[in-house]
């Protein structure tokens, strides 16, 4: 009997409708010899709801009841399932993440799990139960609920599922599985029926939103395969794991994109030791985090220093950039949010020449303009302006021959 953790988001459990055809789903695998673990987000738009009823009474929400408040979400979502499967048939019972064993640090919004004790999960597993599990919350040392941040559903799931040493974890979304672009820009966009830990992990990054990178880094870390699958047909989905190997492998898997992004660059700079370190420690300290980052080549020992964020940070980023710019005696410092990334991925990058040049080609041909170029050993990542973005994402799709499976 094979052990399985399946993940269900918010428009997988939306409604009453959705939340029963998810219960199906549910009996279905476990009719397949399977035991089942689930865990779910909330219902649709309840957490926005939630952040909007809590803005209405007070102007700056306590972190700590802000966290309570929103993981009520999940507890409604779980509840609701498991009386849905009960009302098929099923043994099945809900758990809030403290009552599963999720431990986390004391990060209030943006938690860390630290440890989980599956002691619960093993006694309700044995006795027969499908458990349903709220995703995106546990408890601190203070016996306190934290939540865990954009993607926490996901992280819930592989969390457990490494705890339970499962033998896969399936999330289940409102897409057939993990593509080679964004099929709402790319028409021919082509389902990928595996990825690497390392491929799904940049394209996550730098923009692919089927599943947050945290849940993928943990995937990796304790090899768990895992399905991306939809929660509304029964296709094959995509499965990511590591068992894919870089000499396999010479193309470009896929087009990540990302238009929450905004630039900001210090311009007369001193160039000297320190400099760089007195603007990114303050951003850091206030948990802004930094992308991209480009130093001018020095003249006179003077020069500009860019870097991107997300696109929400840029207000908190200048309040602390503009300070920190006159503090090491730089000229100037402009912003810019009209920006957007464009990424190509893939393991064929590392070992293959001639992908930078294909990239730069393609994007020159439709008159794109880029700002600043990144890369890793199998991603290149252009920086270039909103604007272009989504004609940028057509054209490498084009160069790079993505509708064509690989062979």
């Amino acid at each position: 009997m094979s052990l399985i953790v399946q993940k269900y988001g918010g428009s997988s459990v939306a409604s009453a409708e959705k939340i029963m055809n998810v219960a199906r789903r549910i009996v279905q695998a476990r009719e397949q010899d399977n035991q089942v673990v689930v865990v779910v987000s909330a219902m649709g738009d309840t957490t926005d709801e939630l952040l909007e009823l809590a803005n209405k009474v007070s102007d700056s929400p306590s972190a700590r009841e802000l966290d309570v408040l929103l993981s009520t979400g999940e507890v409604v979502s779980s509840t609701l399932l498991a009386m849905g499967l009960k009302s098929l048939g099923a043994s099945a019972i809900s758990l809030t993440g403290a009552q599963a064993g999720i431990r986390t640090d004391n990060s209030y919004s943006r938690a860390r799990i630290m440890n989980i004790d599956p002691k619960r999960l093993r006694k309700e597993i044995k006795k027969g139960n499908i458990v349903i599990v709220a995703g995106f919350q546990g408890i601190n040392e203070e016996m306190d609920t934290t939540t865990l941040g954009r993607g926490g559903s996901d992280t819930t799931a592989v969390a457990l599922a490494a705890s339970l040493k499962a033998d896969r974890c399936e999330i289940c979304t409102d897409v057939e599985g993990v593509f080679t672009a964004d099929p709402r820009i790319v028409s021919q966009a082509r389902k990928l029926d595996e990825a690497g830990y390392e491929e799904m992990l940049e394209m996550s990054t730098y923009g692919a939103k089927v599943m947050h990178p945290r849940a993928v880094e943990l995937g990796q870390l304790f090899s768990i395969p895992i399905l991306v699958t939809s929660s509304f047909s029964n296709t094959s989905g995509t499965l990511i794991h590591g068992g894919i190997t870089v000499e396999g492998r010479n193309k470009v898997t896929g087009i990540a994109h990302d238009l929450n992004v905004a630039k900001i660059t210090v311009v007369g700079v001193p160039d000297k030791p320190g400099i760089a370190a007195t603007i990114f420690e303050k951003l850091a300290t206030a948990g802004i985090s930094v992308d991209t980052i480009v130093q001018n080549a020095s003249i006179e020992n003077i020069t500009d220093l860019t870097f991107t964020i997300a696109k929400n940070d840029l207000g908190p980023a200048m309040q602390i950039v503009k300070p920190a710019a006159l503090e090491i005696g730089a000229r100037d410092y402009v912003s810019d949010s009209d920006v957007g990334k464009v990424s190509i991925i893939g393991t064929g990058i590392q070992n293959t020449p001639g992908f930078a040049a294909k990239m730069f080609t393609a994007l020159s041909r439709e008159g794109i303009n880029i700002m600043l170029i990144s890369t890793s050993e199998i991603r290149i990542t252009c920086i270039i302006k909103e604007e272009k973005v989504k004609d940028a994402v057509r054209a490498l799709h084009r160069a790079f021959e993505l509708e064509q499976a690989q062979k």
